[in-house]
């Protein structure tokens, strides 16, 4: 079920930030045992909220994203249910060895928010554009991964992450996109679900994170130019969807087209080549940005430049229709 305004000019914005704070309040109205910390940046990935609601429940660790992946582990250890975050180059970037070894080596019931994920960080430029997060998050032993597609899904995945006993690594963006879902939109841990369906569709894009919104764009328009597409959405990047992946890729002629604001190499695109390649083998074009590093820009020139835009998605399924 998708926002009924979604291909409207005034369909709703927000970013996937704001929906992490809707979500976090939410949780810590639920359980008591959730706390917050943050590495200095709380008004920027929006835990103030939860600051000003439950200070006492609340930790500002400073510029020490490394002692904040221990301290979560610790807390975590006697029954504290974490909240950790900072911008994803600092975590899971900077503190990875910490959130390998005390986080998911003792199975720690850790929460790793990781937020201005991808190029759309903007003019902040290439140091503070993740784009190597999820390939360091999903290879850890014991780790959910997860890259809500909006707001809505974002506060869902929040309060699904506080109801479990495990690691987590919710991957956030800063500018405001599209609210794709609504209220009612079923969200579950570990699954996929078409968004867009095509019969016969010659073509399966499968997406993650905000990108959707582009992927629907694009699918709507190939539908308008006589090629029919269907549309995966795929929030949980670790566990795959392994029985819904493999639906999707036959019927969908056994061409896959993976779309993410990440490196191709070690993100959604590579987890989808290895499971196809192992179970079902396919045909795959991967939008992603291609090894290189971001740079300073308006999100919007920066999704263009990088090939991650609808038009960059409609070529690729071309291509790959021509195999």
């Amino acid at each position: 079920m998708l926002n009924p305004k979604l291909f409207d000019t005034d369909v709703a914005m927000k970013s996937t930030r704001d929906g992490f704070s809707d979500g976090l309040l939410l949780a810590a109205d639920e359980n008591p045992n959730v706390v917050g910390l943050c590495a200095d940046l709380t008004e920027s990935v929006k835990m103030d909220a939860f600051k000003k609601k439950y200070p006492k429940r609340f930790i500002e660790m400073g510029i020490a994203e490394q002692s904040m992946a221990s301290v979560a582990s610790g807390m975590a250890a006697i029954g504290k249910i974490p909240f950790m975050a900072s911008y994803a180059v600092f975590s899971p970037g900077r503190n990875w060895e910490q959130i390998r070894t005390t986080i998911c080596y003792n199975n720690a019931n850790v929460k790793i928010i990781g937020s201005h994920g991808g190029v759309t960080v903007g003019e902040d430029g290439g140091s503070h554009q993740a784009l190597e997060d999820i390939a360091l998050a999903r290879v850890l032993p014991n780790m959910t991964v997860i890259v809500p597609c909006d707001a809505i899904e974002a506060k869902k995945a929040t309060l699904a992450a506080s109801r479990t006993n495990k690691p987590f690594y919710i991957r956030l963006s800063r500018t405001k996109t599209p609210v794709i879902t609504v209220e009612e939109t079923p969200f579950e841990i570990g699954k996929s679900s078409v968004v867009y369906s095509s019969d016969n569709a010659g073509v399966g894009i499968v997406a993650t994170g905000t990108l959707l919104y582009n992927a629907l764009v694009a699918a709507k328009e190939l539908k308008e130019s006589g090629i029919s597409v269907s549309v995966l959405y795929l929030p949980t990047i670790k566990p795959l969807d392994t029985e819904g992946l493999l639906d999707f890729a036959k019927k969908c002629s056994g061409k896959i087209v993976s779309v993410e604001e990440h490196q191709v190499h070690g993100g959604m695109g590579s987890a989808l080549a290895e499971f196809y390649a192992e179970n079902y083998p396919v045909s795959m074009e991967f939008i992603g940005v291609k090894d290189q590093f971001g740079q300073s820009g308006k999100p919007e020139e920066l999704i263009k430049h990088y090939g991650l835009d609808k038009d960059a998605i409609i070529e690729a399924v071309k291509k790959i229709l021509k195999r």
